[in-house]
C-alpha cells in the first residue's frame, strides 16, 4: 500500500495555506465577544497578528503603520455607534420574543463569523501571494506607499470574484463547529456583557476547523488560482 499522502489529506495541503486557515478561523470567532467595540478591537489584532505572521515566514518585518495598511480597516459595514445599536435592538428582541431572537440572532451571528474569517482568508492568502512575486520586499515596506498599492488590489480582487464558494465551506464548518455552538448559546442565555472565557480545549478545537478549512481551500485551487489572476490584474493598473 503506497504511503503517499492523498491530494485532499491534510498532509498534503501547503504550509503556506495551513497558515492563512488558522488565522481565518481565529478571526472568524472575533464576533462571538458580546462587547461592542472590544469584539472589532480583537479583530484588528488578529489581522495585524497575521500579517505580522506572514511577513515573518519570509524573514521580513515592517513598521506598525505598514502592518495596518496590510491588515486593512476594520471590515463590518456602518459606523460604530450603529454596530451598538444593533447589538441592543437584539438584546432587546431577546427580552420580547425569545424564541425568535434566537433564531435571528444566531442567523446574524453565523454570518457575521463567516463573513470576517472569509475576509481574512483572502486578504491572507493574496499577501502571501504577493510575497512570493516580489510586489513586497525590505526595501519597499519601510514605506506605506507600495503596501497601500498592494493592499488596494487585493481588496479589488475579492470584491471582484465571488466568494460563495468558500463562503459556503466556511458556513458549514462553523454551523458543525461545538465551539461556536456553545459560545452562541451562552451568549444568547446569559447576555451580561462580559468577555468571553476561553474554554479548555478551545486550542484543540480551532487547530481541527482550521485543518478541515485548510483542506476545504485545497479542494477549491481553482478558485484560488483565478483570485490571484484578479490580483495581479488590479495590481499592474495601479
Amino acid at each position: 500500500m503506497s504511503s503517499q499522502a492523498s491530494p485532499s489529506s491534510p498532509s498534503a495541503v501547503p504550509p503556506r495555506v495551513q497558515r492563512v486557515a488558522l488565522h481565518a478561523v481565529v478571526s472568524g470567532l472575533t464576533p462571538l465577544i458580546p462587547v461592542p467595540f472590544l469584539d472589532e478591537y480583537a479583530l484588528r489584532r488578529v489581522r495585524e497578528q497575521m500579517v505580522r505572521a506572514i511577513l515573518r515566514e519570509r524573514a521580513l518585518s515592517a513598521p506598525d503603520r505598514t502592518v495596518t495598511v496590510l491588515a486593512g480597516l476594520y471590515p463590518r459595514q456602518g459606523s460604530r455607534l450603529q454596530q451598538f445599536a444593533s447589538k441592543a435592538a437584539l438584546f432587546s428582541l431577546r427580552l420580547a420574543w425569545r424564541k425568535a431572537y434566537r433564531r435571528l440572532a444566531t442567523a446574524l451571528w453565523v454570518k457575521d463569523c463567516v463573513d470576517m474569517a472569509s475576509l481574512s482568508l483572502h486578504h491572507g492568502y493574496l499577501l502571501q501571494h504577493a510575497l512570493e512575486r516580489g510586489d513586497l520586499d525590505a526595501l519597499n515596506l519601510a514605506t506605506e506607499d507600495t503596501a497601500r498599492r498592494v493592499h488596494s488590489a487585493i481588496d479589488a480582487a475579492c470584491k471582484e470574484l465571488d466568494a460563495r464558494p468558500v463562503n459556503q465551506a466556511l458556513r458549514r464548518l462553523f454551523d458543525g463547529s461545538r465551539l461556536l455552538v456553545d459560545e452562541l448559546s451562552k451568549a444568547l442565555e446569559n447576555w451580561n456583557g462580559a468577555p468571553r472565557t476561553p474554554k479548555q480545549d478551545e486550542d484543540q478545537e480551532v487547530a481541527s476547523l482550521a485543518e478541515r478549512l485548510a483542506a476545504a481551500m485545497w479542494e477549491e485551487r481553482g478558485y484560488f488560482q483565478s483570485l490571484e489572476a484578479l490580483y495581479v490584474k488590479h495590481l499592474q493598473s495601479r
